[in-house]
């Protein structure tokens, strides 16, 4: 899952980058109003985590232009500012939730695996192609019936590969949407863990799934039901 954390305190905003990389989720931090809704506005977000108190413009400025423009990414407000009224505010105008700060981190989580549910409930919550299944919420990957064990970062690899089920992905986009990094030409970084993956997914099976494209990228090939 995509985060936007649009959020101008710079510890706080590194605190919440780092905890929801390490816990599986791709984020893009931003510090600044003006810029946090151009990047919501673009759409190629799952969630929002959203400042009140912010330069350039407010949470709730945000929240309403988002909104009337039919941008329907849930948002999770995250604020000091914590009166019933702010709260009833901020829910009136489409956020699914709202969290006080100082908050407990684990209730955060929580809190965001409550809106992953919905979400990957909306689409499905297993993934399968061939014989190998991905249970999205159960974060579990099993071929011909048995477990695959997978870092999170492998899951996230393999979940894109298989969303884009016959499709070739370059390097590029895997970096982008494995990684959010832009691609560097001497990084091995995607090599190592396509690596990784495919002894996991493929060495021990009758077939592989898991295919390099010479010069174009990757694409994990078969039919998905």
């Amino acid at each position: 899952m995509k985060i936007l954390i649009i959020e101008d305190e710079p510890s706080l905003g590194r605190f919440l980058e780092k905890g929801l990389q390490q816990a599986g989720y791709s984020i893009t931090l931003s510090k600044d109003g003006i810029e946090g809704q151009n990047l919501a506005a673009s759409g190629n977000f799952d969630l929002i985590l959203l400042d009140l108190m912010l330069p350039g413009m407010n949470g709730f400025d945000i929240l309403s232009n988002l909104r009337a423009f039919s941008i329907s990414t849930p948002v999770i407000i995250c604020s000091a500012l914590s009166s019933t009224e702010q709260v009833v505010q901020g829910l009136d105008m489409g956020a699914v939730d709202y969290i006080k700060k100082p908050f407990d981190w684990d209730e955060l989580l929580a809190r965001i695996r409550v809106i992953q549910k919905k979400i990957t409930l909306q689409e499905s919550s297993i993934l399968t192609i061939n014989d190998l299944s991905l249970d999205i919420i159960g974060r579990k990957v099993s071929r011909a019936g048995k477990e695959i064990k997978l870092t999170a970062k492998e899951f996230i690899l393999l979940e894109y590969l298989a969303r884009n089920v016959n499709r070739i992905v370059s390097k590029n986009q895997i970096m982008e949407h494995v990684w959010d990094l832009d691609f560097d030409p001497g990084s091995n970084l995607v090599e190592v863990h396509m690596y990784q993956l495919r002894k996991k997914i493929d060495k021990e099976f009758e077939y592989p799934l898991i295919e390099t494209v010479i010069g174009l990228g990757y694409t994990l090939k078969g039919i998905k039901s």
